[in-house]
């Protein structure tokens, strides 16, 4: 949808310049609020119903989009489909906990996540090609007809990994007490805010990125090419770092990773700075190149650490992480996204600072653990 965010807001009535990057956040707040719901449910009834609930939803969510004549009623459709996609996003990961762990466990995240960047990186490509020949409303036809095949694709292939023995029964108490284990948890907490706070600067970039190219560089139609570049090198990134981390240790993959970032956007900030407030493309390309080659090892490896110690609460233990995480991320994305003056300084000085801010809190959960 990147490439026709703007023409979607402008049909619904909307006109303000930022206005469509709400229809990217309203689908991460829901994603983030069905993290909480489908963890402890996937603990009580199983991995598999949990999924297929979340595939329903956002079916109905996909629906409510296509048939939509005003921007509310879009961000409801699109709401709905960041709550059913909660489901796939978060209770898969529980289904990786229940069956491996330590390094292993982020080996195959790593590899997870690598296709989970990869995909989506030929996504705006696909939405241009779809706008080229029809209206934007077959985007919404091919994410029903996506939909449906991934779910039965599922329901067929994949078997239950949650055993019934270690099923919990659905109380608010319980859930209540498990979520206080895992915020009580020091590696768990604090790795997943350390996750949030770096991950908040790509959902800047996420969200500022058809602005971007559109206003700083006049790069329209071709837009898509050069999002699903950068989005690669994060998928290359992440199945590298699946290697890679087995040799090397999860954080010290991390501390790099994030130290790296850091350096990288402030010297690239300081071009910027006494450039007016921008880079040639070749120049920003470079930098949004090596941020997110680094970036491509945290997604697994930030999971994996905070993970660990939850395996006998997987569940809602993926839940918590990854709603806290998303939540955390989101508010920051908005604020860069706002924040946007047709200069590069926001972006830029956001990875550098919350990289600072990360790498911050990861030494000091570590000392203390």
């Amino acid at each position: 949808m990147l490439p026709v965010l703007d023409v979607i807001a402008v049909e619904m009535g909307e006109h303000n310049e930022n206005a469509a990057q709400r229809m990217v956040i309203t689908l991460f707040v829901g994603m983030a609020i069905g993290q909480l719901l489908y963890g402890p449910v996937s603990d009580s009834v199983g991995r598999k119903p949990a999924i297929s609930a979340g595939f329903a939803i956002f079916l109905g969510g996909t629906i409510v989009c296509l048939l939509a004549k005003d921007f509310h009623a879009m961000l409801l459709g699109r709401f709905l489909q960041g709550l059913g996609a909660a489901a796939p996003r978060i209770v898969a990961m529980s289904i990786v906990r229940d069956l491996y762990s330590g390094r292993e466990m982020a080996q195959v995240t790593s590899i997870i996540m690598g296709f989970f960047i990869m995909v989506p990186a030929i996504a705006p490509l696909l939405g241009q090609l779809i706008v080229n020949v029809a209206h934007w409303h077959m985007i919404f036809y091919v994410l029903l007809g996506q939909a449906i095949m991934v779910w039965v694709w599922f329901a067929a292939r994949q078997q239950e990994t949650l055993h019934p023995e270690y099923r919990h029964d659905f109380s608010m108490l319980q859930i209540g007490r498990r979520a206080w284990e895992v915020i009580t948890t020091r590696i768990s907490f604090w790795y997943t805010m350390a996750a949030g706070i770096v991950f908040g600067a790509f959902i800047g970039y996420l969200v500022t990125s058809p602005q971007i190219f559109k206003d700083l560089y006049g790069i329209d139609e071709t837009f898509p090419y050069y999002f699903g570049g950068l989005a690669i090198v994060i998928g290359s990134a992440s199945l590298f770092n699946a290697r890679l981390v087995v040799r090397m240790g999860m954080r010290r993959l991390c501390l790099l990773a994030v130290s790296a970032q850091m350096i990288i956007s402030a010297a690239f900030l300081l071009a910027a700075w006494v450039n007016g407030g921008l880079l040639p493309l070749p120049v920003f390309m470079v930098w949004a190149a090596a941020n997110f080659f680094m970036m491509g090892f945290l997604f697994g490896n930030f999971n994996a650490i905070a993970l660990e110690p939850l395996g006998h609460i997987a569940g809602i233990g993926a839940a918590i992480v990854g709603s806290l995480s998303t939540f955390l991320s989101l508010t920051l994305g908005w604020l860069i996204g706002r924040a946007y003056d047709k200069t590069l300084i926001p972006i830029l000085a956001s990875f550098a600072l919350l990289a600072l801010i990360s790498l911050l809190i990861m030494k000091w959960a570590d000392k203390e653990s």
